[in-house]
């Protein structure tokens, strides 16, 4: 199997203890239908009760997750108030927010994200210019937020995925371009699920086949996993 992520010497200096666990699918039909909807509904319903578990401090910060990836995210540039993907979503369920449907493979990665306390990824495959890299930024990126009508560069140093036409995530998967999301029209995909110590890497590789199994269940496709650690010199 072709590889579909690279990821640079530059992430590994920052982070050697780090894994980055990659699910690749192709043929899949991510349309919105109302039978699929109502099963992936169902799951991010569901793991976010699962999530809860998580959440254990009275104070929100003082969570094992918020602590182990607010701590990685000091160790590169970023934009301020920049937080880790799976923040975000622990947040939103700690505020008692509900989480609706977008499209069956984004629904699918955020119930696994959401159950497993991991940061979770999704890009168009046919929409990244050759290979995807995760690596440090040289700055000046081109890079459009998703729901954003301009563009809003990466940051010297900034921990981004790119491509060669630019950013497609950055600090990690805390913002995501409009070129490379996932949408209804979607038919190759790749997925992604970070872990930054030894301890988050059993999760991952746990993680990441229970992603496979979910979109093999609901979409009727068997994707092809990779995971991605340091290389022995």
């Amino acid at each position: 199997m072709d590889s579909k992520l690279k990821v640079d010497n530059s992430f590994w200096d920052i982070f050697p203890d780090a894994s980055i666990s990659v699910l690749t699918i192709k043929g899949i039909d991510n349309k919105v239908q109302s039978a699929v909807i109502a099963r992936t509904q169902e799951l991010l319903d569901s793991s976010t009760i699962k999530s809860e578990k998580h959440l254990t401090e009275d104070t929100f910060s003082s969570n094992a997750i918020i602590q182990d990836w607010r701590q990685a995210f000091t160790k590169f540039k970023k934009k301020k108030g920049a937080r880790s993907s799976i923040e975000a979503l622990l947040k939103r369920v700690s505020q008692g927010q509900k989480f609706n449907s977008i499209n069956p493979l984004v629904d699918i990665y955020n119930s696994i994200s959401l159950e497993y306390g991991v940061p979770c990824g999704g890009e168009d495959l046919n929409k990244i210019s050759d290979i995807m890299h995760l690596g440090t930024a040289n700055g000046g990126e081109a890079f459009r937020p998703l729901g954003s009508d301009k563009d809003d560069q990466a940051l010297p140093g900034e921990v981004i995925y790119y491509d060669n036409e630019g950013a497609i995530c950055r600090s990690f998967n805390w913002r995501e371009a409009q070129r490379t999301m996932l949408t209804e029209n979607t038919t190759d995909a790749i997925m992604v699920i970070e872990a930054i110590n030894e301890e988050q890497q059993i999760i991952s590789e746990q993680a990441i086949l229970e992603l496979k199994y979910r979109i093999q269940n609901i979409l009727g496709i068997e994707g092809q996993i990779e995971v991605f650690t340091k290389p022995q010199k």
